[in-house]
């Protein structure tokens, strides 16, 4: 019988978990009250400016429910603007505020830190060979996720 302890599974939930305590910590050390989920759609807006809630949802694998409860902390922060677009009146795209820009540019340090630290138990070879490991996996399990990565399109 299999030990808990060697199911890909557990361990991938243990390492979340593992992730997200490292990210608020080194995030909250420094000063910031921010996400993982937040530090990732900011991201994703300062690289994909004007983009609505629905790709953005996409492009960061999380459901539009979630992400709009992001964008609306976001946007009362001050981090993040919405405006009705041009060619559809319906629809809001989603920019970085100056104070978003900032926020990004000031933030990296705990960033870089945040990664250092959940991999610290592997060398720079293990590393790159982790991240090519998770990406296989992520980028072959996708279409079995409630939000999958949209990997269409210019993401």
């Amino acid at each position: 019988m299999t030990q808990i302890y060697d199911l890909p599974g557990h361990l991938i939930r243990r390492l979340n978990q593992i992730s997200v305590a490292v990210f608020a910590a080194q995030t909250k050390a420094a000063g910031f009250d921010l996400t993982p989920v937040q530090y990732g759609a900011l991201a994703s807006l300062r690289d994909h400016p004007g983009i609505d809630q629905t790709t953005l949802a996409g492009l960061i694998a999380h459901d539009q429910v979630t992400i709009g409860g992001v964008v609306s902390r976001l946007e009362s922060r001050g981090y993040v603007q919405r405006r009705v677009r041009d060619d559809d009146r319906r629809a809001r795209s989603l920019t970085l505020t100056e104070r978003g820009e900032s926020l990004l540019q000031t933030i990296q340090p705990a960033i870089r830190a945040t990664q250092e630290q959940i991999t610290n138990g592997l060398d720079e070879a293990e590393r790159a060979e982790f991240i090519r490991l998770m990406r296989k996996l992520t980028d072959t399990g996708n279409q079995y996720s409630r939000a999958p990565l949209d990997t269409g399109g210019d993401a």
